[in-house]
């Protein structure tokens, strides 16, 4: 692996890009299925992608364990993040705060990662899954807090069976994840609150 590869790559102005960045995230979280513009601000190697190791940067730290999926645990990018973020790596998804998904298509059930409790549902692992797009997948319909009726995405690739995970994470409320969805240059949220339908359903 080349030492440069770890250390490029990284926010040229860290403070600046990390609230642009942070700003994004919370707005998209605020409003499901809006979908808010982010600049390549970092360039991580692959098979990590510009946006997600952008999120990745503003939102880990040394206090967040960090789960990676098989195809980041054995590229140089896990070596970029540890050096970027310093985020540890989480033993097991059911430790991490965050986990960064390369391959959200082969993603193991949303029930194996952290739920958070009822007293502190917060203790709940936040998903970052890298999507080729969010208008070319199958339409999805969502509604609940921070929607004023209906709206749709249209992410992919997603987790197997996604809609129907997400209806059992939906159930678990307060416990269960979130989701960050990272697109070329585009980020969208799906808090545990939202409900997601096919639009045919």
């Amino acid at each position: 692996m080349d030492q440069m590869d770890v250390i490029d790559g990284g926010f040229a102005a860290p403070v600046f890009n990390a609230q642009t960045v942070f700003r994004a995230v919370m707005d998209a979280m605020a409003r499901p299925g809006t979908v808010q513009q982010v600049a390549g601000l970092a360039q991580p190697p692959a098979p990590l992608a510009a946006t997600a190791g952008a999120v990745a940067l503003t939102l880990c730290d040394h206090d967040t364990p960090l789960w990676l999926d098989a195809g980041l645990q054995v590229s140089s990018a896990k070596s970029w993040l540890g050096f970027h973020t310093g985020a540890p790596l989480a033993a097991t998804p059911a430790d991490a705060h965050f986990a960064l998904v390369a391959n959200p298509a082969n993603l193991i059930s949303l029930e194996n990662f952290a739920q958070g409790t009822q007293e502190y549902p917060d203790r709940s692992t936040t998903l970052i899954l890298q999507v080729d797009s969010l208008t070319d997948g199958a339409p999805l319909h969502l509604e609940g807090p921070g929607i004023e009726t209906t709206d749709s995405i249209a992410p992919t690739p997603l987790p197997r069976h996604f809609v129907e995970q997400w209806k059992q994470n939906g159930a678990r409320f307060p416990r269960g994840v979130d989701v960050i969805l990272a697109a070329p240059g585009a980020v969208a949220c799906l808090p545990r609150t939202v409900r997601v339908k096919t639009m045919e359903a």
